[in-house]
């Protein structure tokens, strides 16, 4: 929600403004402060029609986290100022639309980037957040590990892939690690874990099963992001109970996905049983489980059996995980004036580390451009299947492709 904040005299602005913003942007009726306070919760935007002194000590008793806080500007007669949170984009879209001068900090923050990777990667941060944050903007070396080569944007130059001099490690992985000082783990949500289970076997056996996961299969259960059954399981209470104690523990949800034994039966796994195969009718369950959730949940890209089966107390599991593919954001600029783009778009060019386009497109985009981010006039789609995160960027409606793409494709249409 885009909260467009205005005393008596600025309503009319408010509420012109709130239709070029979409059908997301509401006028509040009442008192500015109270309507602020009443929907800040709520809100992922502000729009504040107050000089900035005003604005600022309005907003000061609500700000709580930096990173979570809704994008803040404020409004006068010729500017249109960042206040707080993420807000650099979104003023210089208030900017556009008012014809006003934005002014915004010199670029995000390194903080924020980092955030948004968190965000895109669905991943649980753990480590010192904020002394590694405080590690890149001083511009100390800072060494990214990505052994499963996940699509990320571009990050500030002083974060590299290898170097000896690195006083803070950020990893992202999916794996079990022991916690070391200066590394920032980055942990996706990749793995569906299959569970299987004899009638009647507790939530207490079910938990201690996917223990093993971490103690021996080496992977991190915060990235767990499904689990998986047989579909006679599904009112096992032991397993019910179990998906809903890992929520619990880890502040998440995850959903329980059931499937067909005949279903089951079909998929190949690496260590099939007589015994389950006649009692059930499937030779697995806890590793087909697995696989067949993550392939419900990759959207055709690949995934692999991350944990063979484990076998503890009548309980059996096993994880699967969904790799990672690269991304292709096909974005439509429109007829390439700043007005004319959308949020979407915007969003879509800063979280690749390539952009490539026609000269003209990348001189439209260029103002929003991260540092560290690569242009290049083609080869968009080689870029993406080989892991990488892009943006095909055309004037008018948007670029097309030629053929089928191994990566993750999204189309953010522009105005023709």
């Amino acid at each position: 929600m885009i909260g467009v904040f205005a005393g008596a005299a600025h309503r009319g602005d408010a509420a012109d403004l709130a239709g070029l913003l979409g059908a997301d942007a509401v006028v509040p009726d009442g008192p500015v402060k109270l309507a602020l306070r009443g929907l800040w919760p709520r809100l992922d935007a502000a729009v504040l029609f107050l000089d900035a002194g005003s604005a600022v000590r309005l907003i000061a008793p609500l700000l709580r986290d930096r990173r979570r806080d809704p994008a803040v500007v404020c409004v006068d007669e010729h500017f249109v100022v960042a206040l707080a949170g993420n807000a650099d984009t979104f003023t210089r879209h208030v900017a556009d639309l008012l014809n006003r001068t934005a002014v915004v900090t010199k670029g995000p923050s390194i903080d924020s980037v980092l955030d948004e990777l968190v965000e895109q990667l669905d991943a649980t941060a753990d480590g010192d957040v904020e002394a590694c944050f405080a590690a890149i903007e001083a511009g100390e070396e800072v060494v990214l590990r990505n052994p499963l080569n996940f699509p990320l944007p571009a990050l500030p130059p002083n974060v590299v892939a290898a170097g000896e001099d690195a006083t803070w490690v950020i990893v992202v992985d999916d794996r079990a690690a022991s916690r070391k000082e200066n590394v920032l783990r980055i942990v996706p949500r990749t793995l569906v874990v299959g569970v299987g289970s004899t009638r009647g076997a507790s939530a207490t056996s079910v938990g201690a099963a996917l223990s093993e996961l971490d103690a021996q299969g080496g992977l991190d259960l915060r990235a767990i992001k499904a689990f998986a059954t047989a579909d006679v399981k599904a009112d096992e209470p032991g397993i019910v109970d179990a998906v809903e104690d890992w929520g619990f523990w880890h502040g998440d949800t995850a959903e329980l996905l059931t499937f067909p034994t005949e279903e089951l039966a079909e998929i190949g796994v690496p260590n099939p049983s007589s015994v389950v195969r006649n009692s059930m009718g499937t030779a697995s369950v806890a590793e087909a489980a697995a696989l067949r959730g993550a392939r419900s949940l990759c959207h055709g890209g690949p995934v692999e059996l991350a944990a063979e089966k484990f076998k503890r107390d009548n309980v059996t599991v096993a994880a699967a995980r969904v790799l990672p593919r690269g991304r292709l954001a096909l974005v439509g600029l429109g007829p390439g004036s700043a007005e004319e783009r959308t949020p979407r778009a915007e969003a879509e060019i800063r979280r690749a580390a390539f952009v490539v386009g026609t000269p003209e497109a990348l001189d439209a985009v260029g103002p929003i451009l991260r540092a560290g981010t690569e242009v290049r006039h083609e080869g968009a789609g080689e870029l993406a299947a080989a892991g990488a995160a892009v943006a095909f960027v055309a004037l008018g409606t948007g670029p097309t492709l030629d053929g089928p793409v191994a990566a993750d494709v999204v189309v953010v249409p522009g105005i023709g």
